[in-house]
């Protein structure tokens, strides 16, 4: 499933629910899978962050423990579509106890289905604003279901100088790359910018921090969460839940490009 949006000044692409074109000014921004690095454009987190091996993929919530591998089941999920036209929506429906197949089963992983005791709905939007393309997700579920909810966007990288700007802190690829597969976290921060050949400003809504990776120099993603769970250990993963309660909740990225 394959769908583009343009205006005059940017065009994205989205394949099978994954953000896999930006192009701006003849620069495209987005990571494509097949280059070294990571195997996806995008991909969501949810409804946990981290890794969970160390305790036997059992994540502690109200209702018992949960089977989750690391980040959880909505990227094992197919995006049904939703809406097209000026906007593209795309959903996911998960009935209670339903069985998910984990991909990384038995060559990277010991657990083969994924088990959430809740039920709930996830939806994707994608649209463009002037010169800003902003992704949308709203969670809805049962009352008192716990979550995370991580964005894991990958650009490409152009240039070996290429570093992202918070505040008033510089980051380089060689430092997110030093911090391996914890990802180097960037706490109580809304807005980065990713300078490289250009501009990628990223603006976040409803999430908490954001997380750095980059498993090699020629690409890197900027990760809006609501959690950091690697501070936390993976037995305690449990402490970084959110709840829903009566409504659904609703979260962000915008991201803007400039030449």
């Amino acid at each position: 499933m394959e769908h583009e949006l343009h205006n005059e000044q940017i065009k994205i692409t989205i394949r099978d629910g994954q953000l896999s074109g930006l192009l701006y000014g003849g620069r495209q921004w987005m990571h494509n899978p097949a280059d070294p690095g990571w195997g996806h454009s995008d991909a969501e987190m949810f409804p946990i962050i981290g890794p969970t091996a160390e305790v036997a993929y059992r994540v502690q919530v109200p209702r018992g423990n949960a089977l989750m591998d690391q980040h959880g089941f909505l990227r094992d999920m197919p995006y049904e579509l939703l809406e097209s036209g000026k906007k593209l929506k795309l959903g996911k429906e998960y009935p209670a106890g339903t069985p998910v197949a984990n991909p990384k089963f038995p060559d990277r992983s010991t657990l083969r289905m994924h088990l959430w005791p809740y039920s709930c709905s996830i939806s994707k939007t994608f649209k463009i604003q002037g010169d800003t393309v902003r992704v949308d997700f709203e969670i809805s579920g049962e009352r008192d279901m716990p979550y995370m909810l991580g964005y894991h966007p990958a650009f490409a990288l152009k240039t070996p100088d290429a570093r992202i700007i918070a505040r008033d802190q510089t980051y380089s690829i060689t430092e997110i790359m030093a911090a391996g597969n914890r990802a180097l976290q960037v706490a109580d921060c809304s807005e980065v910018t990713l300078e490289d050949q250009g501009k990628l400003h990223l603006r976040a809504t409803g999430f908490r921090h954001f997380m750095l990776w980059s498993p090699d120099p020629g690409m890197v993603c900027i990760e809006p969460v609501t959690f950091y769970p690697y501070d936390a250990g993976q037995s305690k993963l449990h402490e970084g839940f959110d709840f829903l309660t009566d409504g659904p909740v609703n979260f962000s990225l915008e991201l803007r490009p400039e030449a």
